[in-house]
């Protein structure tokens, strides 16, 4: 997450950076990066730029609300497992059952799960495990989909707004019956801006999109392993009786 955060605003700094030492104005001035990305808005078209920045905004809102749930997910195994082990020892099934409740995360949901058919058999704990860590992975990659969605719409609005301003382009040329670039270059400007936010909108989500995956699989990793070390437990414990 902090890595995340770095990297993001070292770009937004590149990027305002950027904006200022390329947005000049008609005599040289440097235009603020706000009002460049205005005309930038205003050149490429409200009907093609609007669907593109609500692709930026919404990914982004599902990306932050993804990245928020998988830390507050994530769980000290370790800590977890000695917990319940000590609360098997000395207060028994419901003792444990007690402390994955008080513990957030998918891990010790999928705990509480195996306690609760502790007296049908380890055969049973191990299917109950099995059957709801599907349901918890399940939960992980909630609204994915969408981000997805957002990733690969964001460039196809861009190239529609490409296709769309070409066209115009060749209608100006018809119109003038000549190839200048004064005609062709209102038509151009629309499918070079509309084309560009798209593919910044993709990779910005991609990156998101990839850190997503990267923690839900190091979640799911460590469910695998927690599962197995919990079964142990629960085997040992049994041995006492």
């Amino acid at each position: 997450m902090k890595r995340i955060l770095k990297f993001s605003a070292a770009f937004t700094a590149f990027l305002t950076y950027a904006g200022y030492a390329m947005a000049q104005g008609p005599e040289g001035q440097e235009v603020p990066l706000h009002q460049q990305l205005k005309m930038q808005f205003i050149d490429g078209g409200p009907p093609f730029m609007t669907p593109i920045i609500l692709c930026l905004v919404l990914g982004l809102a599902f990306c932050i609300e993804r990245i928020i749930y998988l830390n507050l997910a994530t769980t000290n195994i370790k800590k977890l497992l000695s917990s319940v082990e000590t609360a098997l020892d000395d207060g028994g099934i419901e003792a444990a059952k007690e402390v994955c409740r008080n513990t957030r995360g998918p891990v010790a949901s999928i705990f509480y799960q195996g306690l609760d058919r502790n007296e049908e058999g380890l055969d049973m704990v191990e299917k109950s495990i099995v059957s709801y860590g599907s349901v918890q992975m399940g939960q992980l990659e909630t609204n994915l989909p969408w981000i997805g969605l957002f990733i690969a719409l964001a460039p196809s609005l861009g190239f529609l707004g490409t296709v769309i301003g070409m066209v115009q382009a060749f209608n100006d040329i018809e119109k003038a019956g000549t190839m200048s670039p004064t005609v062709v270059a209102g038509g151009m400007k629309v499918a070079l801006i509309t084309t560009v936010c798209g593919l910044i909108v993709a990779i910005i989500l991609q990156i998101f999109y990839n850190y997503i995956v990267s923690k839900i699989d190091s979640i799911v990793n460590a469910m695998e392993d927690a599962s197995i070390s919990f079964v142990d437990v629960l085997l040992k414990h049994n041995a006492k009786k």
